[in-house]
Protein backbone atom coordinates (compact mmCIF):
# COMPACT_ATOMS: atom_id res chain seq x y z
CA UNK A 1 0.00 0.00 0.00
CA UNK A 2 1.07 3.19 -0.85
CA UNK A 3 1.39 6.19 2.02
CA UNK A 4 -1.46 7.78 0.79
CA UNK A 5 -3.84 4.40 0.54
CA UNK A 6 -6.69 4.88 3.06
CA UNK A 7 -6.69 2.04 5.41
CA UNK A 8 -9.99 0.32 7.13
CA UNK A 9 -8.88 -2.15 10.36
CA UNK A 10 -11.21 -4.19 12.55
CA UNK A 11 -10.54 -5.01 15.88
CA UNK A 12 -12.86 -7.37 17.92
CA UNK A 13 -12.11 -6.16 21.54
CA UNK A 14 -10.76 -8.72 24.41
CA UNK A 15 -10.13 -11.54 21.64
CA UNK A 16 -8.08 -14.16 23.92
CA UNK A 17 -10.58 -13.55 26.73
CA UNK A 18 -13.43 -14.07 23.68
CA UNK A 19 -11.78 -16.72 22.18
CA UNK A 20 -11.04 -19.18 25.20
CA UNK A 21 -14.70 -19.21 26.04
CA UNK A 22 -15.08 -19.83 29.64
CA UNK A 23 -16.07 -16.06 30.08
CA UNK A 24 -18.14 -15.46 27.42
CA UNK A 25 -20.27 -12.30 28.94
CA UNK A 26 -17.03 -10.85 30.47
CA UNK A 27 -18.91 -10.71 33.98
CA UNK A 28 -16.18 -12.73 36.19
CA UNK A 29 -12.80 -11.40 36.25
CA UNK A 30 -10.38 -12.67 34.29
CA UNK A 31 -7.17 -12.37 32.06
CA UNK A 32 -5.10 -14.37 29.85
CA UNK A 33 -1.51 -14.49 30.75
CA UNK A 34 1.71 -15.09 28.36
CA UNK A 35 5.51 -14.39 29.57
CA UNK A 36 4.47 -12.98 32.78
CA UNK A 37 2.25 -10.39 32.49
CA UNK A 38 -1.47 -9.63 31.04
CA UNK A 39 -2.29 -9.73 27.65
CA UNK A 40 -5.99 -9.33 27.88
CA UNK A 41 -8.04 -8.96 30.43
CA UNK A 42 -11.98 -8.90 30.70
CA UNK A 43 -14.55 -6.09 31.66
CA UNK A 44 -14.73 -7.44 35.15
CA UNK A 45 -10.89 -7.26 35.50
CA UNK A 46 -10.43 -4.04 34.29
CA UNK A 47 -13.28 -2.63 36.65
CA UNK A 48 -10.77 -3.66 39.57
CA UNK A 49 -8.00 -1.94 38.09
CA UNK A 50 -6.24 -4.81 36.43
CA UNK A 51 -4.70 -3.61 32.92
CA UNK A 52 -3.18 -4.82 29.59
CA UNK A 53 0.54 -5.19 30.30
CA UNK A 54 0.50 -5.39 34.16
CA UNK A 55 2.59 -7.92 35.68
CA UNK A 56 1.11 -10.93 37.18
CA UNK A 57 1.97 -9.72 41.13
CA UNK A 58 0.41 -6.62 40.00
CA UNK A 59 -3.02 -7.79 38.49
CA UNK A 60 -3.96 -10.36 41.38
CA UNK A 61 -2.57 -7.90 43.95
CA UNK A 62 -5.14 -5.15 42.67
CA UNK A 63 -7.70 -8.52 42.13
CA UNK A 64 -7.41 -11.17 44.40
CA UNK A 65 -9.87 -13.25 42.61
CA UNK A 66 -8.82 -12.82 39.29
CA UNK A 67 -8.93 -16.03 37.39
CA UNK A 68 -5.77 -16.61 35.23
CA UNK A 69 -5.83 -18.21 32.08
CA UNK A 70 -2.08 -19.05 30.18
CA UNK A 71 -2.56 -17.87 26.02
CA UNK A 72 -3.22 -19.94 23.50
CA UNK A 73 -2.53 -18.56 20.02
CA UNK A 74 -3.60 -21.89 18.09
CA UNK A 75 -6.93 -21.66 19.69
CA UNK A 76 -7.48 -18.10 18.78
CA UNK A 77 -6.96 -18.63 15.16
CA UNK A 78 -9.27 -21.60 15.14
CA UNK A 79 -11.78 -19.54 16.47
CA UNK A 80 -11.09 -16.46 14.66
CA UNK A 81 -11.21 -18.34 10.80
CA UNK A 82 -15.01 -18.15 10.32
CA UNK A 83 -14.85 -14.57 11.51
CA UNK A 84 -12.08 -14.35 8.55
CA UNK A 85 -14.45 -16.48 6.28
CA UNK A 86 -17.54 -14.34 6.83
CA UNK A 87 -15.54 -10.99 6.36
CA UNK A 88 -13.76 -12.61 3.36
CA UNK A 89 -17.31 -13.97 1.87
CA UNK A 90 -19.18 -10.94 2.42
CA UNK A 91 -17.49 -7.72 2.47
CA UNK A 92 -14.18 -8.24 0.82
CA UNK A 93 -11.17 -10.87 0.13
CA UNK A 94 -7.30 -10.51 0.83
CA UNK A 95 -7.54 -9.24 4.79
CA UNK A 96 -4.16 -8.69 5.96
CA UNK A 97 -4.06 -10.80 9.94
CA UNK A 98 -1.87 -8.55 11.73
CA UNK A 99 -3.38 -10.56 15.16
CA UNK A 100 -6.00 -12.58 16.22
CA UNK A 101 -8.63 -10.06 16.51
CA UNK A 102 -7.16 -7.37 14.70
CA UNK A 103 -6.99 -7.27 10.57
CA UNK A 104 -6.73 -4.48 8.01
CA UNK A 105 -7.74 -4.38 4.47
CA UNK A 106 -7.23 -1.58 1.79
CA UNK A 107 -10.74 0.76 1.40
CA UNK A 108 -10.57 2.44 -1.35
CA UNK A 109 -12.03 -0.56 -3.65
CA UNK A 110 -15.02 -1.95 -0.93
CA UNK A 111 -15.66 1.86 0.31
CA UNK A 112 -16.51 2.76 -3.08
CA UNK A 113 -18.58 -0.48 -3.95
CA UNK A 114 -20.50 -0.05 -0.30
CA UNK A 115 -21.25 3.69 -1.06
CA UNK A 116 -18.37 5.00 1.65
CA UNK A 117 -16.36 4.26 4.16
CA UNK A 118 -19.07 4.62 6.92
CA UNK A 119 -20.89 2.44 4.77
CA UNK A 120 -18.28 -0.28 4.49
CA UNK A 121 -18.06 0.21 8.38
CA UNK A 122 -21.43 -0.60 8.86
CA UNK A 123 -20.94 -3.71 6.68
CA UNK A 124 -18.13 -5.10 8.72
CA UNK A 125 -20.13 -4.53 11.57
CA UNK A 126 -23.05 -6.51 10.83
CA UNK A 127 -20.94 -9.30 9.22
CA UNK A 128 -18.68 -9.90 12.36
CA UNK A 129 -22.30 -9.50 14.38
CA UNK A 130 -23.82 -12.33 12.26
CA UNK A 131 -20.68 -14.94 13.71
CA UNK A 132 -21.70 -13.79 17.17
CA UNK A 133 -18.99 -11.18 18.07
CA UNK A 134 -18.69 -7.30 18.80
CA UNK A 135 -16.23 -5.74 16.76
CA UNK A 136 -15.13 -2.08 16.27
CA UNK A 137 -14.07 -0.48 12.80
CA UNK A 138 -11.83 2.71 12.37
CA UNK A 139 -10.51 3.78 9.23
CA UNK A 140 -6.85 6.07 8.72
CA UNK A 141 -4.49 7.27 6.14
CA UNK A 142 -2.10 4.22 8.02
CA UNK A 143 -2.25 0.67 8.98
CA UNK A 144 -0.93 2.46 12.63
CA UNK A 145 -3.70 5.38 12.69
CA UNK A 146 -6.41 3.11 11.88
CA UNK A 147 -5.49 0.25 14.65
CA UNK A 148 -5.72 2.75 17.15
CA UNK A 149 -9.04 4.56 15.30
CA UNK A 150 -10.58 1.19 15.41
CA UNK A 151 -10.20 1.55 19.62
CA UNK A 152 -12.34 4.66 19.38
CA UNK A 153 -14.67 3.21 16.82
CA UNK A 154 -13.94 6.87 14.43
CA UNK A 155 -13.59 7.05 11.01
CA UNK A 156 -10.44 9.58 10.66
CA UNK A 157 -11.00 11.94 7.45
CA UNK A 158 -8.28 11.84 4.39
CA UNK A 159 -5.63 14.33 5.46
CA UNK A 160 -6.28 14.42 9.10
CA UNK A 161 -3.98 11.07 10.27
CA UNK A 162 -1.51 13.56 11.85
CA UNK A 163 -3.92 15.21 13.55
CA UNK A 164 -5.74 12.21 15.25
CA UNK A 165 -1.78 10.86 16.10
CA UNK A 166 -0.92 14.22 17.78
CA UNK A 167 -1.86 13.56 21.59
CA UNK A 168 -1.31 9.68 21.42
CA UNK A 169 1.98 9.64 23.76
CA UNK A 170 5.28 8.44 22.39
CA UNK A 171 5.21 5.57 24.04
CA UNK A 172 2.05 4.07 21.85
CA UNK A 173 4.72 3.72 18.87
CA UNK A 174 5.89 0.18 21.05
CA UNK A 175 9.86 1.43 21.05
CA UNK A 176 10.18 1.50 25.10
CA UNK A 177 13.48 3.36 25.47
CA UNK A 178 12.60 5.41 22.56
CA UNK A 179 9.59 6.64 24.02
CA UNK A 180 12.04 7.43 27.64
CA UNK A 181 14.22 9.51 25.49
CA UNK A 182 11.63 11.41 23.91
CA UNK A 183 9.86 12.23 27.42
CA UNK A 184 12.86 13.28 28.58
CA UNK A 185 13.75 15.56 26.08
CA UNK A 186 10.65 17.20 26.31
CA UNK A 187 8.60 15.42 23.40
CA UNK A 188 5.64 13.14 25.05
CA UNK A 189 3.60 13.25 22.67
CA UNK A 190 3.68 11.80 19.09
CA UNK A 191 2.66 15.68 17.31
CA UNK A 192 5.93 17.00 19.21
CA UNK A 193 7.90 14.14 17.60
CA UNK A 194 6.15 14.73 14.45
CA UNK A 195 7.14 18.02 14.04
CA UNK A 196 11.33 17.47 14.29
CA UNK A 197 13.10 17.52 11.19
CA UNK A 198 13.36 14.18 9.06
CA UNK A 199 17.35 14.30 8.56
CA UNK A 200 18.01 15.27 12.22
CA UNK A 201 15.90 11.80 13.73
CA UNK A 202 17.50 10.15 10.98
CA UNK A 203 20.97 11.53 12.54
CA UNK A 204 20.58 11.11 15.96
CA UNK A 205 17.96 7.84 16.13
CA UNK A 206 19.04 5.81 12.76
CA UNK A 207 16.88 4.14 10.46
CA UNK A 208 14.37 2.38 12.77
CA UNK A 209 13.86 6.36 14.40
CA UNK A 210 13.40 7.24 10.94
CA UNK A 211 10.55 5.11 10.60
CA UNK A 212 8.59 5.71 13.83
CA UNK A 213 8.80 9.05 13.16
CA UNK A 214 7.32 8.59 9.86
CA UNK A 215 4.53 6.56 11.51
CA UNK A 216 4.48 9.54 14.30
CA UNK A 217 4.05 12.33 11.12
CA UNK A 218 0.99 10.07 10.05
CA UNK A 219 3.01 7.81 7.02
CA UNK A 220 3.53 4.40 6.23
CA UNK A 221 6.60 3.18 7.90
CA UNK A 222 7.82 1.53 5.02
CA UNK A 223 10.13 2.79 2.27
CA UNK A 224 9.78 2.22 -1.34
CA UNK A 225 9.88 -0.96 -2.63
CA UNK A 226 13.16 -2.58 -3.38
CA UNK A 227 12.02 -5.44 -6.02
CA UNK A 228 13.74 -5.25 -9.67
CA UNK A 229 11.54 -6.14 -12.58
CA UNK A 230 11.18 -9.85 -12.95
CA UNK A 231 12.21 -10.58 -9.44
CA UNK A 232 10.37 -13.09 -8.09
CA UNK A 233 10.47 -14.32 -4.06
CA UNK A 234 7.97 -16.51 -3.47
CA UNK A 235 8.88 -19.92 -2.46
CA UNK A 236 6.86 -23.37 -2.79
CA UNK A 237 6.80 -26.92 -1.81
CA UNK A 238 4.92 -29.66 -4.13
CA UNK A 239 3.87 -32.77 -2.39
CA UNK A 240 3.77 -35.57 -4.75
CA UNK A 241 1.52 -37.41 -3.87
CA UNK A 242 -0.74 -34.71 -2.63
CA UNK A 243 -0.66 -35.11 1.73
CA UNK A 244 -3.54 -35.20 4.01
CA UNK A 245 -1.50 -34.92 6.99
CA UNK A 246 -0.48 -31.27 8.51
CA UNK A 247 2.91 -32.43 10.15
CA UNK A 248 4.56 -33.09 6.71
CA UNK A 249 3.19 -29.64 5.70
CA UNK A 250 4.19 -28.04 8.79
CA UNK A 251 7.36 -29.59 8.62
CA UNK A 252 7.90 -28.40 4.55
CA UNK A 253 6.52 -24.69 5.60
CA UNK A 254 9.58 -24.25 8.12
CA UNK A 255 12.10 -25.25 5.31
CA UNK A 256 10.08 -22.79 2.88
CA UNK A 257 10.30 -20.02 5.70
CA UNK A 258 14.01 -20.58 5.85
CA UNK A 259 14.27 -20.23 1.92
CA UNK A 260 12.12 -17.13 1.93
CA UNK A 261 14.07 -15.18 4.36
CA UNK A 262 17.04 -16.17 2.73
CA UNK A 263 15.75 -14.98 -0.58
CA UNK A 264 14.68 -11.75 1.02
CA UNK A 265 18.24 -11.69 2.79
CA UNK A 266 20.08 -11.45 -0.73
CA UNK A 267 17.84 -9.04 -2.89
CA UNK A 268 18.83 -6.77 0.84
CA UNK A 269 14.65 -6.33 1.45
CA UNK A 270 12.02 -7.15 4.57
CA UNK A 271 8.43 -7.46 3.57
CA UNK A 272 5.04 -6.12 5.26
CA UNK A 273 2.92 -9.15 4.39
CA UNK A 274 3.33 -12.44 3.76
CA UNK A 275 0.86 -14.68 1.52
CA UNK A 276 0.13 -17.95 2.51
CA UNK A 277 -1.24 -20.34 -0.15
CA UNK A 278 -2.54 -23.96 -0.46
CA UNK A 279 -3.39 -25.77 -3.64
CA UNK A 280 -5.72 -28.64 -3.00
CA UNK A 281 -6.40 -32.14 -5.04
CA UNK A 282 -9.88 -33.47 -5.02
CA UNK A 283 -12.31 -34.28 -6.86
CA UNK A 284 -15.32 -32.15 -8.00
CA UNK A 285 -15.73 -28.50 -6.73
CA UNK A 286 -12.75 -29.50 -4.18
CA UNK A 287 -10.22 -29.89 -7.40
CA UNK A 288 -7.63 -27.03 -7.99
CA UNK A 289 -9.08 -25.37 -4.64
CA UNK A 290 -6.93 -22.44 -3.30
CA UNK A 291 -6.55 -21.18 0.44
CA UNK A 292 -5.22 -18.04 0.79
CA UNK A 293 -4.17 -15.62 3.49
CA UNK A 294 -2.25 -12.44 4.28
CA UNK A 295 -0.77 -12.06 7.44
CA UNK A 296 1.43 -9.13 8.63
CA UNK A 297 5.30 -9.25 8.58
CA UNK A 298 6.67 -5.91 8.63
CA UNK A 299 9.76 -7.45 8.60
CA UNK A 300 9.87 -8.43 12.33
CA UNK A 301 9.04 -12.03 12.15
CA UNK A 302 11.58 -14.80 12.34
CA UNK A 303 11.73 -17.51 9.92
CA UNK A 304 10.31 -19.79 12.67
CA UNK A 305 7.74 -17.04 13.27
CA UNK A 306 6.41 -17.30 10.02
CA UNK A 307 6.29 -20.82 10.10
CA UNK A 308 4.61 -20.96 13.42
CA UNK A 309 2.20 -18.60 11.67
CA UNK A 310 1.86 -20.91 8.59
CA UNK A 311 0.88 -24.12 10.63
CA UNK A 312 -1.83 -21.99 12.92
CA UNK A 313 -3.12 -21.39 9.44
CA UNK A 314 -3.52 -25.39 8.36
CA UNK A 315 -4.82 -26.44 11.85
CA UNK A 316 -7.47 -23.21 11.68
CA UNK A 317 -8.39 -24.24 7.86
CA UNK A 318 -8.49 -27.96 9.05
CA UNK A 319 -10.94 -27.52 12.05
CA UNK A 320 -13.13 -25.04 10.02
CA UNK A 321 -13.64 -27.98 6.88
CA UNK A 322 -11.55 -25.85 4.20
CA UNK A 323 -9.61 -28.81 4.23
CA UNK A 324 -12.23 -31.64 3.76
CA UNK A 325 -14.74 -32.12 0.55
CA UNK A 326 -18.25 -32.11 0.58
CA UNK A 327 -18.38 -35.31 2.20
CA UNK A 328 -16.27 -34.45 5.16
CA UNK A 329 -13.24 -36.32 3.47
CA UNK A 330 -9.94 -34.50 3.49
CA UNK A 331 -8.63 -33.43 0.13
CA UNK A 332 -5.19 -34.10 -0.40
CA UNK A 333 -2.57 -30.96 -0.09
CA UNK A 334 -0.61 -30.31 -3.38
CA UNK A 335 0.85 -27.28 -2.88
CA UNK A 336 1.88 -24.74 -0.57
CA UNK A 337 3.44 -21.50 -1.26
CA UNK A 338 4.85 -18.28 0.54
CA UNK A 339 4.80 -15.05 -1.45
CA UNK A 340 5.87 -12.02 0.48
CA UNK A 341 3.81 -8.60 -0.49
CA UNK A 342 5.58 -5.03 0.00
CA UNK A 343 8.93 -5.80 -0.01
CA UNK A 344 10.93 -2.50 1.21
CA UNK A 345 14.44 -2.02 2.45
CA UNK A 346 16.27 -4.16 5.12
CA UNK A 347 17.68 -2.41 8.22
CA UNK A 348 19.58 -5.70 9.67
CA UNK A 349 19.18 -8.32 12.11
CA UNK A 350 21.35 -10.36 13.84
CA UNK A 351 19.57 -13.38 15.73
CA UNK A 352 21.50 -14.62 18.90
CA UNK A 353 20.96 -17.43 20.75
CA UNK A 354 23.51 -16.76 23.88
CA UNK A 355 25.04 -13.33 24.79
CA UNK A 356 26.38 -11.48 21.87
CA UNK A 357 27.52 -14.57 19.97
CA UNK A 358 26.22 -15.40 16.75
CA UNK A 359 23.99 -18.51 16.53
CA UNK A 360 25.95 -21.52 14.54
CA UNK A 361 24.77 -23.29 11.56
CA UNK A 362 25.15 -26.62 13.80
CA UNK A 363 22.97 -24.56 16.81
CA UNK A 364 20.59 -23.40 14.16
CA UNK A 365 19.58 -26.43 13.10
CA UNK A 366 19.54 -28.59 16.56
CA UNK A 367 17.36 -26.18 17.56
CA UNK A 368 14.76 -26.16 14.74
CA UNK A 369 14.53 -29.73 14.44
CA UNK A 370 13.98 -29.52 18.75
CA UNK A 371 11.21 -26.85 18.02
CA UNK A 372 9.91 -29.19 14.91
CA UNK A 373 9.24 -31.83 17.65
CA UNK A 374 8.45 -29.71 21.20
CA UNK A 375 6.96 -26.40 19.34
CA UNK A 376 8.41 -23.28 18.52
CA UNK A 377 8.59 -22.00 22.39
CA UNK A 378 10.29 -25.18 23.39
CA UNK A 379 14.00 -24.08 22.45
CA UNK A 380 14.81 -20.12 24.70
CA UNK A 381 17.15 -17.66 24.70
CA UNK A 382 17.27 -15.93 28.08
CA UNK A 383 18.04 -12.18 27.44
CA UNK A 384 18.54 -9.34 30.39
CA UNK A 385 16.09 -6.82 30.31
CA UNK A 386 15.16 -3.58 32.68
CA UNK A 387 13.18 -3.81 36.07
CA UNK A 388 13.95 -3.89 39.57
CA UNK A 389 13.26 -7.55 40.38
CA UNK A 390 14.72 -10.76 39.65
CA UNK A 391 11.71 -12.18 37.74
CA UNK A 392 11.14 -8.97 35.79
CA UNK A 393 14.87 -8.90 34.78
CA UNK A 394 14.66 -13.00 32.98
CA UNK A 395 13.47 -12.54 29.16
CA UNK A 396 12.63 -15.44 27.19
CA UNK A 397 13.07 -14.88 24.07
CA UNK A 398 11.77 -18.19 21.31
CA UNK A 399 15.05 -19.13 19.52
CA UNK A 400 14.44 -17.16 15.97
CA UNK A 401 12.80 -14.25 17.17
CA UNK A 402 13.62 -11.06 18.01
CA UNK A 403 12.68 -9.57 21.50
CA UNK A 404 9.42 -8.37 22.50
CA UNK A 405 9.12 -4.91 21.85
CA UNK A 406 7.39 -3.89 25.18
CA UNK A 407 9.83 -5.21 27.05
CA UNK A 408 11.26 -2.85 29.57
CA UNK A 409 14.43 -0.62 28.68
CA UNK A 410 17.64 -1.46 30.19
CA UNK A 411 17.81 1.25 32.83
CA UNK A 412 18.79 3.15 35.30
CA UNK A 413 16.76 1.29 37.69
CA UNK A 414 17.40 3.09 40.82
CA UNK A 415 16.63 0.80 43.74
CA UNK A 416 17.56 -2.79 41.45
CA UNK A 417 18.41 -5.42 43.85
CA UNK A 418 22.34 -5.79 43.68
CA UNK A 419 24.33 -8.68 43.38
CA UNK A 420 24.56 -11.85 44.49
CA UNK A 421 21.40 -12.58 42.34
CA UNK A 422 18.59 -15.31 43.36
CA UNK A 423 19.26 -18.88 42.33
CA UNK A 424 16.03 -19.84 42.03
CA UNK A 425 12.91 -17.33 40.36
CA UNK A 426 9.58 -19.01 40.42
CA UNK A 427 8.02 -18.50 37.62
CA UNK A 428 5.30 -16.56 39.36
CA UNK A 429 5.85 -15.70 42.73
CA UNK A 430 3.94 -17.58 45.61
CA UNK A 431 1.96 -16.06 48.37
CA UNK A 432 3.32 -15.90 51.18
CA UNK A 433 2.75 -14.86 54.75
CA UNK A 434 5.78 -13.38 57.20
CA UNK A 435 4.42 -13.55 61.15
CA UNK A 436 5.97 -12.04 64.32
CA UNK A 437 6.09 -13.39 67.63
CA UNK A 438 2.26 -13.11 68.33
CA UNK A 439 1.40 -14.64 65.37
CA UNK A 440 0.16 -11.28 63.61
CA UNK A 441 1.17 -10.10 60.37
CA UNK A 442 4.70 -7.77 59.77
CA UNK A 443 3.90 -4.73 58.58
CA UNK A 444 5.84 -1.97 56.80
CA UNK A 445 5.07 1.69 57.67
CA UNK A 446 6.01 4.60 55.65
CA UNK A 447 9.06 5.11 57.01
CA UNK A 448 10.11 1.64 56.38
CA UNK A 449 9.95 0.50 59.91
CA UNK A 450 8.99 -2.75 60.55
CA UNK A 451 5.66 -3.35 62.90
CA UNK A 452 7.48 -6.13 65.06
CA UNK A 453 10.91 -8.48 64.20
CA UNK A 454 9.68 -10.89 62.05
CA UNK A 455 9.39 -14.81 64.17
CA UNK A 456 8.13 -16.82 61.35
CA UNK A 457 7.68 -17.07 57.47
CA UNK A 458 5.24 -19.48 55.83
CA UNK A 459 5.78 -20.04 51.81
CA UNK A 460 2.49 -21.36 49.98
CA UNK A 461 3.03 -25.55 49.81
CA UNK A 462 5.34 -25.24 52.82
CA UNK A 463 5.80 -25.42 56.69
CA UNK A 464 6.52 -22.35 59.22
CA UNK A 465 10.37 -21.86 59.44
CA UNK A 466 11.92 -19.91 62.15
CA UNK A 467 12.95 -16.83 60.78
CA UNK A 468 16.97 -16.58 61.91
CA UNK A 469 17.87 -12.94 60.04
CA UNK A 470 16.67 -10.50 57.62
CA UNK A 471 18.14 -7.26 55.58
CA UNK A 472 16.52 -4.46 54.79
CA UNK A 473 13.26 -3.32 53.95
CA UNK A 474 13.99 -1.64 50.65
CA UNK A 475 11.14 0.64 48.68
CA UNK A 476 10.34 0.74 45.03
CA UNK A 477 7.94 3.24 43.75
CA UNK A 478 7.08 2.41 40.17
CA UNK A 479 5.36 4.72 37.78
CA UNK A 480 3.71 7.08 40.07
CA UNK A 481 2.79 9.16 37.57
CA UNK A 482 0.47 6.91 35.91
CA UNK A 483 -2.65 6.01 37.55
CA UNK A 484 -3.33 2.45 36.51
CA UNK A 485 0.07 1.11 36.95
CA UNK A 486 1.29 2.43 40.12
CA UNK A 487 3.18 0.57 41.93
CA UNK A 488 4.85 1.26 46.05
CA UNK A 489 5.97 -2.14 47.35
CA UNK A 490 9.29 -3.08 49.41
CA UNK A 491 11.65 -6.12 49.19
CA UNK A 492 13.32 -8.12 52.52
CA UNK A 493 15.63 -10.93 52.55
CA UNK A 494 15.03 -13.25 54.90
CA UNK A 495 16.74 -16.10 56.32
CA UNK A 496 15.22 -18.95 58.22
CA UNK A 497 16.82 -22.53 60.10
CA UNK A 498 15.71 -24.03 56.60
CA UNK A 499 18.94 -22.73 54.57
CA UNK A 500 19.54 -19.91 52.67
CA UNK A 501 17.60 -16.63 52.32
CA UNK A 502 14.36 -15.44 50.76
CA UNK A 503 13.82 -12.72 48.56
CA UNK A 504 10.29 -11.29 49.92
CA UNK A 505 8.10 -8.70 48.37
CA UNK A 506 4.90 -6.55 50.11
CA UNK A 507 2.85 -5.35 47.74
CA UNK A 508 -0.61 -3.54 48.70
CA UNK A 509 -0.68 -5.76 52.26
CA UNK A 510 0.30 -9.22 50.71
CA UNK A 511 3.97 -10.92 51.11
CA UNK A 512 5.17 -12.97 48.21
CA UNK A 513 8.60 -14.74 47.83
CA UNK A 514 9.77 -13.60 44.47
CA UNK A 515 13.30 -15.74 44.60
CA UNK A 516 15.23 -18.21 46.60
CA UNK A 517 18.85 -17.94 46.96
CA UNK A 518 19.38 -21.39 48.28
Amino acid sequence: MSAVERVVCAWLPDWPIVADGSNPDGARATAVVAGGKVVACSAAARALGVRRGMRLRQATSRAPELELRERDVEGEIRCFEPVLQQLEQHVAPRWEVIRPGLLVLPARGPARYFGGERALADRITETVAAVGFPVRVGAADTVFAAALAARQGRLVPVGQTARFLAPYPVGVLGRPELAVLLSRMGLPTLGAFAALPGDKVTTRFGADGAAVHRTARGLEARGLSTRTPGQDLTVAHVFEPAGTLLEPVAFAAKELARRLHERLAAAGAVCARIEVALELAGAGAQSGKRLTRLWRHEGKLSELAVAERVRWQLTAWQETGALTDGGGAATGIVRLTLRPEALSAATGRQELLFGARSATAEMQTAAARLQAMLGHHAVTRVELGGGRGPAERAIRVAFGDVPPEHRLPDGPWPGRLPAPHPAWVPARPNQARLLDADGESVAVSARLVLSAPPARLIVEGGRPEAVQGWAGPWPALEQWWNADRARRLVRMQVVTEAGPAWLLVLEQGQWWAEAHYG
